[in-house]
Formats: C-alpha cells, structure tokens, sequence
C-alpha cells in the first residue's frame, strides 16, 4: 500500500512554525501585511482568497483585502497596486487569477514590485529562480519540494518528469527539482510517447490539467506521485490529474487530492509574506 502524503498535516505544521516567527516579530514592534486585490467575483476565486484570509488570521498576519467590481479598468488596477508598492505598511501584494478578460495579466504581474511579489509571478522572480539567486519562488513547486523533503523523499540524483509546462506550475517545479540535484525531464502536450517517458520517472509531477488522465500505465511500480491537479468529476467529487483508485497500489506514494498538494499552496504563500518582512 502507497504512503499517503499528507498536504494537510504538513502545511499545519509549515504554518505553526510561521506563527511562532510571527510572535517574535510582534515582539520586536513589527507587524506583517499582506494585500490581497480581487476583481469580480469568481465563485472560486472568493474560495481561494477566503483561505489565505484565514490562513493570515491564524499566523498573526494583517491582510488588506481590495474587492473590486468586474467592470474595474486595467488602469485602474494598474493605480491600485503602484500605490501598493509605494506603501510601506504593506509587505506583500497578491492579485487574484484569473483576472477578467479586459485586463491584461501579464502587465498587471509586472507592475508588482519584486520585493513584495509574493505569488511568485514576476519575470525578475522567475529569473532569479532560474540561475539560482535568491526571490520569491511560486507558491504550488515550493509546497511539492516542502511535501517530498518533510515526507523524507531524497530528490538528489532521482529520475524527476513533470507533465505540464505552465509558468506558475511546470517551469518553476523543473528549476526547483534541479536545484535539489534532480535530473529532470519536462512534458507537454506535443510530447511524443508520452507513457515511455513518465514510466522513466522514480518521482512523477502531474499538473496538466486533465482529470484522471494519468493511469497505472504512465507510472514506474514504486514510483512517487505528486498530483497538482484539481477538478469536479462526474458525481462532482474532487479529484486531481491521476486516477488515484487505478494508481494508489501500484506506487510507493502519492498525494490524495483533496488533502496533498492544495493546503501547501496557502502555507508557501503564507511562508513568502514572512520572508517579505526580512
């Protein structure tokens, strides 16, 4: 029977050991505040900010929360996180994604300062990861190397495959394996003999955006799953990009969706703010 790695359990512990720094940050006159900006009103999006909300309540962090209406114009958006920047009783900004289709995302990224990006998203964060400075590292890769570390999960010199390329997912994993010494192998959606190359792997990242897509046929017996993934099926239940039941005894450990990779998110966020008042 697989290891069940549980995302839950870690980010407890990821964000007591937060609150504990946050306490003797209060205890030296300094408070940490994070702004949280969302246009519309995204049923999921509400969810997600609600969560950091309360993730920031627990820790000790202040939160600031803009609730813009969809109409809000690009400048306008623009406006609001140039007067972020410039405060300095805020530590952190966050831009909730999506954004409405009015609003370019890319230049809304780029207009957050670096020193407070604490999603991860700018170019200059991304690049810093890239040749091994030190920056804000996207909050899900950070949460999946905190999963495999804290479940005693040797990265170094294991055969590393990643499904998915995205920007916030699959790029910032494969230069997170790297740095842990992993050899790393990257796929997408134009990867010919998809299943050869991930049987290869001894630890499989999925975040391709598919539910169940990956089977028992793409794994390694043995091999350890990390599903980013996460959907509604056909009787509205979560699950992620693996078929769980058809993978979970023919592995040597996996993340459950819900309950793995998703509570991690939220604690590397959390975990960025505190690193945005040092």
């Amino acid at each position: 029977m697989a290891y069940i790695i549980d995302g839950k359990k870690i980010s407890n512990e990821i964000k007591d050991e937060l609150k504990e720094k946050v306490i003797a940050f209060k205890e030296n006159g300094k408070e940490i505040t994070l702004a949280v900006v969302q246009v519309g009103n995204d049923p999921a999006s509400s969810v997600y900010v609600g969560n950091k909300k309360k993730a920031c309540e627990y820790i000790g962090i202040n939160s600031l929360s803009f609730e813009l209406p969809k109409e809000t114009t690009e400048v306008e958006l623009i406006n609001l996180v140039k007067e972020l920047n410039q405060r300095n009783d805020v530590n952190g900004i966050l831009v909730q994604l999506p954004l409405p289709k009015h609003i370019n995302e890319d230049i809304i990224i780029q207009t957050i300062s670096p020193e407070k990006d604490v999603d991860g998203f700018h170019p200059m964060s991304v690049g810093a990861l890239s040749i091994g400075h030190k920056g804000f590292v996207s909050c899900t890769p950070s949460g999946v190397i905190e999963l495999l570390k804290r479940s005693n999960i040797q990265i170094e010199g294991k055969e590393c495959v990643i499904v998915g390329r995205s920007n916030i997912v699959g790029k910032p994993m494969a230069f997170l394996l790297l740095r842990e010494n992993g050899t790393v192998t990257i796929c997408h959606s134009k990867t010919t003999n998809l299943k050869e190359v991930t049987k290869r792997a001894d630890i499989l990242v999925v975040a391709i955006g598919k539910p169940k897509f990956i089977t028992k046929e793409y794994i390694k017996e043995g091999a350890i799953v990390i599903d980013v993934g996460i959907h509604r099926d056909e009787n509205n239940k979560l699950c992620g990009d693996v078929d769980y039941n058809d993978v979970v005894d023919h592995v040597s450990a996996i993340t459950p969706v819900p309950g793995g990779v998703g509570p991690m998110t939220i604690a590397m966020l959390m975990n960025n703010c505190v690193v945005s008042a040092t």
